[in-house]
């Protein structure tokens, strides 16, 4: 029996997809950068994604990525890259202004609270991820929030998950169950950490070979029949 949860946030209860274009592209226009279009914002995204698995394959530090994937964007667009601290600082204040939830995720949270144990384990920045939280509802329902920043240690590592283990006491690891989108960060992660894996894969995705999935959801509300 499943006793905790250690949910994701960003592409798992909320759509970060959403808040993505919305902050991106709002910015554009305050920075004096123009429109920015939907072939923009899907070019960020791919170079976002590589930037944040060079993070958790340890390759790059949290602030590299978060100037970096910005000044690699600006070079491509031909925006001046001396631009990218002032508006990855805008950018993530500007993340928690969107929210979307996935699947009914505020609603499925709140009908688990009192029920296990529910977590938030996320490698956000501790500015995005706390307006998101906060503003989202979520952050009220939760029994405990880790974000990366805090503990100095990123998902997959196992140093993050021994750290959430030491603040919320001590737990089964077979009654314990990470969800969330990505299999580098998260299932990784769950497996490094001993713990069940579900992958929240909506889109229906192969998985590639290599990764203890213990469980495979393509909606949240599966999550019920797992406990």
């Amino acid at each position: 029996m499943i006793k905790t949860i250690l949910w994701d946030v960003d592409r798992t209860l909320l759509d970060f997809d959403a808040a993505e274009r919305a902050a991106i592209q709002s910015l554009f226009v305050e920075f004096g950068l123009g429109e920015c279009s939907e072939e923009q914002v899907a070019r960020y995204s791919v170079l976002n994604m590589k930037y944040w698995e060079k993070l958790e394959r340890g390759e790059i530090t949290k602030p590299q990525v978060l100037v970096g994937r910005f000044e690699e964007f600006f070079a491509e667009e031909g925006i001046d890259v001396a631009l990218a601290p002032k508006f990855n600082d805008a950018y993530q204040l500007r993340l928690g202004d969107t929210i979307v939830y996935r699947d009914d995720s505020y609603e499925i949270v709140k009908s688990l609270r009192g029920k296990v144990r529910q977590c938030v384990v996320s490698n956000g920045t501790v500015v995005a991820q706390t307006k998101k939280l906060t503003r989202s509802g979520l952050g009220a329902l939760m029994d405990g929030v880790f974000l990366s920043e805090q503990l100095g240690a990123e998902k997959p590592k196992k140093e993050f998950f021994d750290q959430v283990f030491a603040a919320i006491g001590p737990v089964e690891k077979g009654e314990t169950m990470i969800v969330g989108d990505s299999l580098t960060s998260d299932i990784r992660g769950g497996d490094n950490a001993g713990i069940v894996t579900c992958w929240y894969n909506p889109e229906g995705i192969k998985a590639p070979e290599g990764y203890r999935i213990d469980h495979e959801i393509r909606d949240l509300h599966e999550v019920y029949g797992l406990l």
